[in-house]
């Protein structure tokens, strides 16, 4: 017998391996709701962790095993992968399946302990809209599963939504990057296993009367189709107007994904241009915008920071080509001009990072109550002379900021002046 082990748990060594999952006894079983497997699959606690350990042929657990931890580096929501048990022979000395090994995604539910006749129609709703989200992450870093349906994924509560992660890659492959008929078999192939995924609780009497199945199976690639326009799509603007931009990053960052860098060109007109935003995983901005600027700050404040030099670039005509030089004078005429405005009295309320970020965020409940794009300088006296006075000090309130009501926006009430807005 041949372990493979992602994690040093020597207590895994003396499961009995030589019996078929299906006769392990129920003392070792751990009884979990479990979503509907072609293969046999039982969950057991070690050291008061929960696994999932799934009885396959050992070609494909090895490659199942491959696929999850290449999917896990680039950021996918998944079970973590952790070993696989080859060689397996019962006490016969007859060959037995291999073992994918899983860790249990705590707090993690099967479709099938969701969808029921109790489920409202929004909850439904959120919960097709997380199993979009996940097809679109698999798809940006080429991944096509090939059997997307709701039994291989599993759902997460997530502060009033949800979110979905895979679970099963078996048939899954990975690319540099797909073509659109790939796409398009996976979004067909998902849109029939959920209808029928569906209709199979409907025959018996599980799923809500407002489900109508096969409704339900389109919809799922309606709402692929609007978020992968909405990750992927092209916007045509104008070089001044910076509030479409940002509300589109914004969008993007609500949805879960961050905007690593835009694609800029010019349009014949000249006084517009073509952007199409490139999304990645979190986790890079802060050493980005250090590699850039010199600035170390916090993740969050690197990719409100970023957007604002990807949006600037723009407005000033440079390509990407051009990036270090239009960083360079993103911190002379945007950053550094943020703090030359804040008096040394107040330099100590927040960090550096925070003022800008609370200016921009500012600029942008201005702009958002205008309609209209509220000029850069407007933002920053109204910021330093309403809001930043009325801080505490860094060290009692860290990391505030201005995206909730509060004292110093619920009353807020702006007249544009009359110059062009920046």
């Amino acid at each position: 017998m041949r372990m493979t082990m992602a994690i040093n748990e020597p207590d895994f060594a003396f499961l009995p391996w030589d019996l078929p999952l299906e006769e392990w006894p129920e003392d070792l079983v751990v009884a979990l709701p479990r979503g509907i497997s072609r293969h046999i699959v039982r969950f057991v606690r070690i050291n008061h962790v929960v696994y999932a350990v799934k009885e396959v042929e050992e070609l494909f657990a090895d490659r199942e095993y491959g696929l999850l931890f290449d999917l896990q580096r680039l950021g996918v929501p998944t079970v973590e992968p952790i070993g696989v048990v080859a060689g397996r022979t019962d006490k016969a000395g007859d060959d037995l399946p291999a073992i994918l090994i899983t860790k249990h995604l705590e707090f993690s539910l099967p479709y099938r302990a969701l969808f029921g006749s109790s489920l409202r129609l929004d909850t439904a709703g959120r919960l097709l809209d997380a199993l979009a989200v996940l097809i679109v992450r698999l798809h940006l870093v080429g991944f096509s599963w090939n059997d997307c349906s709701l039994s291989n994924t599993l759902f997460r509560r997530d502060a009033g939504s949800f979110a979905a992660y895979l679970v099963d890659a078996e048939t899954g492959e990975l690319h540099d990057v797909l073509s659109a008929g790939q796409r398009e078999f996976d979004l067909e192939t998902a849109s029939i296993n959920v209808a029928g995924e569906l209709l199979d609780l409907q025959m018996g009497g599980r799923l809500h009367e407002g489900i109508d199945p096969l409704v339900t199976g389109v919809s799922l690639r309606t709402r692929y189709d609007a978020l992968w326009q909405e990750i992927t799509g092209e916007l045509i603007i104008s070089r001044e107007d910076r509030y479409q931009l940002e509300a589109r990053m914004r969008r993007l960052n609500d949805l879960g994904f961050d905007v690593a860098e835009l694609q800029v060109s010019t349009q014949p007109d000249g006084d517009h241009v073509r952007v199409q935003p490139k999304v990645v995983d979190a986790g890079h901005h802060s050493r980005r915008l250090l590699l850039l600027t010199g600035l170390d700050v916090e993740e969050n404040q690197a990719r409100r920071l970023l957007n604002d030099l990807d949006s600037f670039r723009v407005k000033i005509g440079l390509d990407t080509d051009s990036e270090e030089v239009a960083a360079h004078r993103w911190v002379n005429e945007r950053f550094e001009r943020v703090m030359a405005a804040v008096p040394k009295s107040l330099r100590g309320k927040l960090e550096p990072a925070e003022i800008f970020h609370e200016v921009l965020e500012h600029r942008w409940f201005m702009s958002e109550q205008a309609l209209a794009t509220v000029p850069f300088e407007t933002a920053i006296a109204h910021y330093v002379m309403t809001v930043l006075p009325n801080k505490p000090d860094e060290s009692a309130v860290l990391g505030s900021r201005l995206g909730s009501p509060s004292d110093d926006t619920a009353e807020l009430r702006i007249v544009l002046p009359p110059e062009a807005a920046e």
